[in-house]
């Protein structure tokens, strides 16, 4: 059973999402609430599998809160999908800098929006291949300074070769034809990197794969 919290302050969303989410046999709406502090709050007490959090709230905006939820070691299985009016807007690059794992705009199709709660919830893919490349747009255009210490030394030739696919907008599917692996490989080699370097997810790689230095903005 996929564990789900709604966070958002528009009733009527959550109402919306919580009988859609009510529908299918494998997901469960343990909760709700109408700001960032008592969707944190909520997260502390219940530890659902996935958060589907409002980026703009009272009392505390939903960026503050996955910063928070993302900083906790004990809510490390809670996995924040930001939700959003407006697309790639600047609050989303913030959004997955905060710790987020990924986001869906409140317009999406039903059927496409249960498929992001159950990939949320499995911990993979969480950036789509599409949001991937306007992230990628976005550094284009105002590319960050390098981090510095990000331990990619610690990366193999294969993992920094997936990693930077990865960061390319490449699903795991696609790695594998491109490295002529099996996608499990790809999977495995993705999942080695972000413990290694500390990602919280496949979001945090990509951003942290640029910030790095390891990959260059493409026109940059």
């Amino acid at each position: 059973m996929i564990r789900v919290l709604l966070v958002d302050d528009q009733p009527l969303i959550r109402s919306g999402f919580r009988a859609l989410l009510a529908l299918e046999d494998d997901i469960e709406v343990v909760d709700e609430a109408a700001d960032g502090q008592e969707g944190l709050a909520l997260v502390q007490e219940h530890l659902p599998d996935v958060a589907l959090i409002d980026i703009q709230m009272p009392v505390m905006d939903g960026i503050e809160a996955t910063r928070r939820i993302a900083a906790d070691p004990a809510l490390a299985g809670v996995h924040v999908v930001m939700l959003t009016n407006y697309g790639m807007d600047e609050y989303v690059f913030d959004a997955l800098r905060a710790g987020a794992a990924g986001f869906l705009v409140k317009d999406i199709v039903p059927e496409d929006f249960l498929h992001a709660v159950r990939v949320a919830a499995r911990g993979d893919a969480l950036l789509a291949p599409v949001i991937t490349r306007k992230l990628i747009d976005r550094y284009v255009t105002q590319p960050p300074p390098t981090r510095a210490g990000s331990g990619l030394e610690e990366l193999t030739g294969r993992e920094r070769q997936a990693v930077v696919l990865a960061a390319r907008g490449l699903s795991n599917d696609e790695i594998a034809v491109r490295l002529v692996i099996s996608p499990l490989t790809a999977k495995t080699h993705i999942n080695r990197a972000m413990a290694k370097l500390h990602a919280r997810d496949r979001a945090q790689l990509v951003v942290l794969a640029y910030e790095s230095g390891l990959v260059a903005p493409r026109g940059s």
